[in-house]
């Protein structure tokens, strides 16, 4: 039987540099078997004031901590490392990223509920994971989803993001079946982990809010500048040479 690992990292920080401090997880064998992993872990790189805004994990929760390739988790994410089983996280790209500069080398099949939300919930602006905990009322059912997995629940706190996104999951796999019936929903999320979004409206710069498709007809000057001088998402870029095409 498949396994299913959700995960999140909370990290000294975003850049080339950075890396993984504190790993939560749950490692899904089945609906009443799942294990729960929480660990903090050490490194030499700093932690970044910026970073330390976000999640609260200053210097002196690290000290006599595990390195990171001596953590619990780390030892069950190799463990589990085929395609028969699932690797899901909010926005895997940046994960995933991090999990690399430890060593991995990823055989999972990957399954990002950013992109998927996007996808199947396209009605809803931002599909940052704490909008849509209150946009989609996952919050009416975290307490009793912690208080049964023994969970914690903090927003940018690794582990209270992966219950908050177990809720997620849960209602994504519920559309995808009623929108694909005929197809595995965890398949089905694959194939939309891999497959670009074409997005409708800006959400940042001058056109914040506007349709994509308009601007793209009406000043084709600032989206060449955009593509020739930002470091644009995968979305953005996919949805830009799509409306240039037509």
């Amino acid at each position: 039987m498949a396994k299913y690992i959700l995960f999140d990292t909370e990290t000294t920080g975003a850049g080339e540099n950075d890396r993984i401090i504190q790993f939560g997880a749950m490692i899904v064998h089945n609906k009443n078997e799942i294990d729960v992993y929480d660990e903090l872990c050490s490194t030499e790189v700093p932690i970044s004031i910026e970073a330390m805004e976000i999640h609260n994990i200053i210097p002196d929760k690290l000290i006599g901590k595990p390195t990171f390739n001596e953590l619990a988790i780390v030892k069950e994410i190799h463990r589990y490392n085929s395609c028969e089983n699932y690797l899901i996280a909010h926005n895997i790209s940046f994960d995933l990223g991090m999990l690399k500069k430890e060593g991995f080398e990823n055989n999972y099949t990957l399954i990002d509920t950013l992109r998927c939300a996007k996808h199947l919930l396209d009605d809803i602006p931002y599909h940052r994971l704490q909008y849509l905990r209150y946009a989609l009322e996952l919050y009416k059912s975290e307490d009793s989803e912690a208080t049964k997995l023994g969970v914690s629940i903090k927003a940018h706190d690794a582990i209270g993001d992966v219950l908050i996104m177990k809720l997620l999951l849960s209602k994504l796999v519920k559309i995808t079946q009623d929108r694909y019936p005929n197809i595995n929903p965890m398949i089905k999320l694959a194939e939309l982990t891999n497959t670009p979004v074409l997005l409708k409206t800006f959400k940042f710069g001058k056109y914040k809010d506007r349709a994509i498709e308009e601007i793209v007809k009406t000043d084709t000057g600032y989206i060449n500048w955009m593509k020739n001088n930002m470091d644009l998402a995968e979305d953005l870029v996919y949805t830009l040479k799509y409306y240039q095409n037509r």
